[in-house]
């Protein structure tokens, strides 16, 4: 099971005034316990469909056949056509998972042309898959760079394009659903009750897991494990509601109003970029108080930011994501002799050194941080980390009294873009 450290944002560790004192955490875990009952009664009644995503049977069959597909193809080339949840949560899925051995994953969630281009030089269209994302099957990015990627694998694989070709969409109603029929497409569904950012355990986290050789039954474990102690309505034994009550308190009691999702380990960049959309697209809705999300990376951002957080306006808190069991790859012995402090030691003793002095750094300074640790970096640890991060959000939607679903915002961007290219091609 994973691991949640939050003594560092805690009162006793960095002072009452500058942390949660124990007296304000113990009254906030109380409003939670109640938000806990009513979400475990929501679930059981439809409420929150993307919770029932991970033990949806039918779904990860028809997954592991399409990965079975193209093994047996022997297909090299994953063109994943997708953007925001659609294209965030396969990233992660690709940092974790893409090896030498594995197919290459080339996620197109770009309408740059000077990209398309570079990508049309790269991909051969002969050996490749193309899984195109959209539940609405409307959105104008992904649609645009499918219909391009449609007329490549077209050319290259004929009559057959449709074989070579998944669409990922609502399964009943919507214009790729439509256009997958009429061309023989295979489709896989996104349930009519999950969004974008919720999707990571229906096909849009499930395939690209898939193709890559990834354990998806021990990817649904993972969520499924943590999904029962995020049902715990003692909310100290609860992660989700403990990592709810820190954002909550630091943001409206501490006026810590940036959350800075930081994880040390590369292959973990896009799930703060994941998360931060989540936070964003979930709760960003009043102007009066909801957290802002800032997504970062450990070793790096110590060198570009930590100067802002350690001395600068305390407005900001961190989540710091680590591996405890790393890859076995060391300095060498034969180094500069002002540097032999660090000959022989391994990368990994490095990265928690650099992670253990920023953290200690921040807690001398008294500012707020938690670590969430991951025994492993594998398919049932990172279930269960994007799991939890779910819960969170519907709790911090109780919390901040703001409905999680739906991005109202969003969608008038959106009207006011097609608007725009109706009147350019009238």
């Amino acid at each position: 099971m994973l691991q949640l450290d939050i003594s560092s944002a805690m009162g006793k560790a960095i002072t009452p005034n500058k942390g949660i004192p124990e007296q304000e955490f113990s009254s906030i875990l109380t409003s939670l316990r109640r938000y806990i009952e009513d979400i475990n009664k929501e679930a059981e009644q439809g409420e929150h469909e993307w919770m029932q995503d991970p033990k949806n049977e039918s779904t990860i069959a028809k997954v592991k056949e399409i990965a079975e597909f193209a093994r047996l193809e022997k297909l090299k080339t994953i063109v994943w056509v997708g953007i925001g949840g659609s294209g965030l949560g396969p990233k992660v899925i690709r940092e974790v998972f893409e090896t030498p051995d594995t197919a290459e994953f080339i996620l197109l969630d770009t309408i740059d042309p000077a990209m398309l281009r570079l990508y049309d030089q790269i991909i051969d269209w002969k050996s490749a898959l193309l899984v195109v994302v959209s539940k609405s099957g409307g959105t104008l990015e992904p649609m645009s760079v499918f219909f391009w990627c449609w007329q490549k694998i077209k050319a290259a694989r004929g009559e057959k394009a449709g074989d070579y070709t998944v669409g990922i969409t609502d399964p009943k109603k919507g214009a790729l659903k439509s256009f997958c029929l009429e061309h023989g497409i295979r489709t896989l569904p996104i349930p009519a009750g999950v969004g974008g950012r919720y999707s990571i355990f229906t096909p849009v986290g499930l395939l690209p897991l898939a193709l890559l050789g990834g354990d998806v039954d021990q990817f649904v474990r993972g969520a499924i494990d943590i999904g029962e102690s995020c049902k715990n309505t003692v909310p100290d034994e609860n992660p989700a509601a403990m990592l709810a009550g820190v954002q909550f308190l630091l943001d409206t009691k501490r006026d810590c109003k940036v959350r800075v999702i930081m994880p040390y380990s590369q292959r973990l960049e896009s799930i703060a970029r994941w998360n931060q959309q989540l936070i964003a697209e979930s709760l960003g809705k009043v102007e009066t108080s909801n957290p802002i999300p800032l997504a970062a990376i450990g070793t790096q951002d110590q060198h570009s930011l930590l100067q802002q957080w350690m001395a600068g306006p305390r407005k900001q808190w961190h989540i710091f994501i680590r591996e405890i069991e790393k890859v076995q790859l060391n300095v060498p012995t034969d180094v500069e002799e002002s540097f032999g402090y660090i000959a022989g030691t391994s990368f990994g003793e490095l990265l928690d050194a650099c992670y253990e002095g920023t953290s200690g750094a921040l807690t001398q300074a008294k500012r707020p941080h938690i670590t969430i640790g991951l025994q492993k970096l594998d398919e049932y640890h990172l279930g269960q980390l994007f799991y939890l991060f779910l819960v969170e959000v519907v709790l911090l939607g109780k919390l901040y009294r703001i409905d999680p679903y739906g991005q109202p915002a969003v969608e008038i961007g959106k009207k006011i873009t097609k608007s725009i290219l109706s009147e350019e091609n009238s």
